[in-house]
């Protein structure tokens, strides 16, 4: 076990060190005029005073809920004996609040780096394209290899704190069940850290795009828009610091759903079984290293996207290698019968989920790419008004659900069966070679998250080129960028929907370990869900409803929020002349304070309900009703959260294809269409779509951690 625990920290060490260089590169960089840094500056000022606020909330929360896990754990535990009550409790207990901390601290980085690299970015523009693109990347680079760390890291020293190196089995094989509290913990921050941002950036975009562009006619990140601030600032908050404690929470979740099914293979594999998904999760940090400084592209050329799939490519390539000697060395040898592990489909199977992760960001990008058919489409009924427009966006983000779920399924299907071949005669040797699959997907997420953050790094440079007024042929750089970060954006939700949906069929079969543990079923035995039971139906059916009321409620408090900005940003445009004219200065600072009081009150709700429902099927239904309700909770989940992401992606980018001068350009009726079915597009792929998949896995990681409670 010690040669691949110094895999693990060895990786984590490396990446320590890379980002110290990243972030000595990054600062090292020039900042521009003394006119961009003031821009910067207030966008950074207002994303650090949003995300103080939304923390002091967070916390409180969070402190609240801990209490309750470990109460809960310790009555469901308490007909084991009061020893082990109180173990389970605070184990778990100690665990959410790492989860948390970890989450919280992942989703700071992101942002705090996000608002230092973008006016380097900007003034890298002056220099070339390749320069504001490594800097961007690089500043991405930072949040991808910290999240990345940040969980592997987390999730490790737990599993030797619980007793991961014991020489008891026992002990060895329990500690992997008392991590959920630190994926509950990571999944509770990730909710809110998302809805909260989420709702920011879209309410400020939102109220931003309506009075500014419609109504007054000026364009986007416009000195004069009151709003515009409080628009870059969400950037940060809502895709840096929300998708920073998402993507942290994804690799937690994964690897200790993973390591729970290592449990029941325990007689077959040992520890190695468990441990296999840190040391792959290692490899994939260092690949992805390698992968981020291979990315460089020609000042001249018109597609930044081919430098970044370039090393996405090398990232990928990288990830097969390592898999494969790590797979022969983990699991090579015999079957109890005799019959020898089948590495080969093994690897397969981390094959399947590296190829399920290339196949989303394709048919992610085919489907909110403005070079395609989809996109098009929707700028093209744009030339008859906002009505068609939405009406066509609607229908390709419906469309768009088919090929992921196909392809997921069918990811599904292919490793379980390779699984199966691997381990003739082990019954959950599917389930073990779907985990893999799972693991595979996830080897690259440093470099994804990366590449997501890098979008609104770029977004920012945008637009503190064009407030600052700076030569038109610099704004045509940071427009490629921005392009290619929207680009960026929508894959990284795709990656991060189909990691989920794996996760949370890992995260199902957890459960129905846990289960069968509490009912003192073996291991090795099938738990069965009837899904003809009266309860188990009902369960069920709450399930599918609970996604539409959190996906309700997440829309409607961006709505609500909008409200205050847009009625803000009228009232300084009749009530302080000289604003349109340029000769006085729109006050900022007032509509980034409303926007930040109207986000964190508005959150509060959406967040409750995936907490509670849960709970209370669990408690009046039972096990099995609650294993119905996160079957169909999960399949509902993915599918809406794929038709939100997708649908309002294609609305931005048909809004963007117009806006390069396609269909009649700006000035256009057709372009004030698009920009209406962009405005309603933007709590679907900003606000509820991410926080969905993030829901999914938060209701899984909380059945894990209450499973002893449910009667």
């Amino acid at each position: 076990m010690s040669f691949y625990l110094t895999i693990i920290f060895s990786s984590i060490a490396t990446a320590l060190l890379v980002i110290l260089f990243l972030i000595k590169f990054i600062f090292s960089q020039e900042k521009g005029s003394s006119q961009m840094q003031n821009i910067s500056n207030a966008i950074k000022e207002g994303a650090m005073a949003f995300m103080k606020r939304q923390y002091k909330t967070i916390v409180c929360l969070a402190l609240i809920t801990a209490i309750l896990i470990i109460a809960a754990n310790y009555f469901g535990n308490l007909s084991k004996g009061s020893d082990i009550a109180v173990k389970y409790a605070w184990h778990i207990g100690i665990a959410f609040i790492t989860g948390a901390l970890c989450s919280g601290i992942s989703g700071y980085i992101g942002m705090y780096m996000a608002v230092n690299s973008n006016i380097r970015a900007a003034a890298g523009a002056k220099k070339g394209l390749n320069s504001a693109l490594t800097i961007a990347l690089r500043g991405g680079a930072v949040t991808g290899l910290a999240v990345t760390s940040l969980s592997l890291l987390g999730v490790t020293l737990l599993f030797l704190f619980f007793g991961g190196i014991s020489n008891n089995d026992a002990v060895v094989k329990e500690a992997p069940s008392l991590l959920v509290g630190f994926g509950f913990g990571a999944s509770f921050v990730a909710l809110f850290a998302q809805l909260g941002g989420g709702i920011y950036t879209k309410a400020a975009d939102v109220g931003a795009d309506l009075v500014g562009k419609v109504e007054a006619g000026i364009p986007e990140d416009d000195p004069r828009n009151p709003a515009v601030i409080a628009d870059l600032v969400g950037d940060n908050v809502g895709d840096c610091a929300g998708r920073g404690a998402d993507l942290f929470e994804s690799t937690a979740a994964e690897n200790i759903a993973a390591m729970i099914l290592g449990v029941a293979l325990y007689p077959i594999f040992g520890w190695k079984g468990i441990l296999f998904p840190l040391v792959t999760g290692a490899l994939g940090i260092l690949s992805s290293i390698v992968g981020i400084f291979f990315v460089k592209a020609d000042d001249k050329t018109d597609n930044p996207m081919s430098a970044l799939y370039r090393g996405y490519f090398v990232t990928t390539v990288l990830n097969l290698i390592f898999l494969f000697f790590v797979t022969k060395s983990m699991f090579s040898g015999q079957l109890p019968k005799g019959e020898n592990i089948n590495y080969i489909s093994l690897y397969l199977c981390a094959v399947v989920g590296i190829a399920l992760s290339y196949v989303f960001v394709v048919v992610t990008d085919y489907y909110t790419s403005y070079k395609y058919r989809p996109v098009k489409s929707i700028a093209e009924s744009s030339k008859t008004g906002a009505a068609t427009n939405i009406i066509t966006g609607i229908s390709v983000g419906m469309e768009s659900t088919a090929l992921p779920v196909l392809f997921v399924s069918a990811a599904i299907f292919t490793s379980f069966k390779l699984g199966q071949i691997a381990l003739p005669g082990v019954s959950n040797g599917g389930l073990y070679g779907i985990a893999i699959a799972t693991i595979g997907m996830l080897s690259t997420c440093a470099y994804i998250l990366a590449m997501d953050t890098f979008g609104p790094i770029t977004d920012n440079a945008g637009g503190i080129v064009e407030m600052s007024g700076a030569p038109e042929e610099i704004r045509l750089i940071t427009d490629k960028l921005d392009a290619c970060g929207n680009t960026t954006k929508a894959l990284t939700k795709g990656y991060a929907i189909g990691s989920a949906a794996l996760a949370t069929f890992l995260l199902f079969f957890a459960y129905l370990e846990q289960v069968k543990k509490l009912l003192g079923r073996p291991l090795d035995s099938w738990f069965a869900v009837d899904i003809g039971k009266i309860e188990v139906f009902i369960g069920a059916f709450l399930g599918a409803m609970v996604v539409y009321l959190f996906a309700s409620t997440a829309i409607r408090s961006v709505g609500k929020a909008a409200q205050y900005v847009i009625l803000e940003v009228r009232r300084q445009l009749k009530e302080i002349p000289g604003i349109l004219e340029g000769t006085s200065k729109p006050d900022y600072a007032n509509c980034v304070d409303i926007v930040t009081k109207g986000a964190l009150k508005e959150m509060i709700l959406p967040g409750i309900i995936p907490i509670a429902a849960p709970i209370i099927v669990g408690v009046l239904l039972g096990k099995e009703a609650a294993a119905g309700f996160l079957m169909i909770c999960t399949i509902a989940g993915v599918v809406v959260a794929l038709f939100l992401n997708n649908g309002g992606g294609a609305w931005d980018n048909a809004k963007k294809y117009i806006e390069l001068g396609n269909l009649g350009g700006k000035k256009s009726d057709t372009h004030k269409g698009a920009v209406v079915g962009d405005t309603v597009g933007d709590p679907f792929k900003d606000t509820a779509g991410p926080s969905l998949h993030v829901l999914i896995k938060l209701i899984s990681t909380l059945t894990l951690v209450l499973v002893a409670l449910f009667r």
